[in-house]
């Protein structure tokens, strides 16, 4: 499983976003230690890496709640399951993502079709 932190410097959400999928992996017995973290420094970067802001988490080159917002340096905002919004991702979303990617690819569709209907 490759999990990965996209951030640019100037995102002050990133400590926070790091910190919670560091959390959420050592809930499910996953070494946070194997995150990549990817500082995306310019938007020629950004686009190149489909990054659609600050702070993004991948898990197996999934989002973790995709959206068809464009890609740059700029931050991310996030819905969560109660309708807030919020800078990070939903822990249960993190939680969720994970725990899927461990049962294998076969789960893959499964993840994004469930994280779709959560996408505003």
């Amino acid at each position: 499983m490759r999990v990965e932190l996209l951030f640019w410097d100037g995102c002050p959400s990133y400590p926070r976003a790091c910190a919670e999928l560091e959390a959420a992996m050592a809930a499910l017995g996953l070494d946070p230690a194997a995150i990549v973290v990817t500082e995306v420094q310019t938007d020629e970067a950004a686009h190149a890496a489909g990054f659609i802001g600050s702070p993004t988490i991948r898990i197996d080159g999934e989002d973790v709640q995709p959206t068809p917002e464009p890609a740059g340096l700029t931050c991310r905002v996030y819905r969560l399951r109660d309708g807030r919004f919020s800078p990070t991702p939903d822990p249960a979303d993190l939680h969720d993502a994970l725990s899927q990617a461990m049962k294998g690819p076969d789960n893959d569709r499964n993840r994004r079709d469930r994280t779709s209907l959560r996408t505003p």
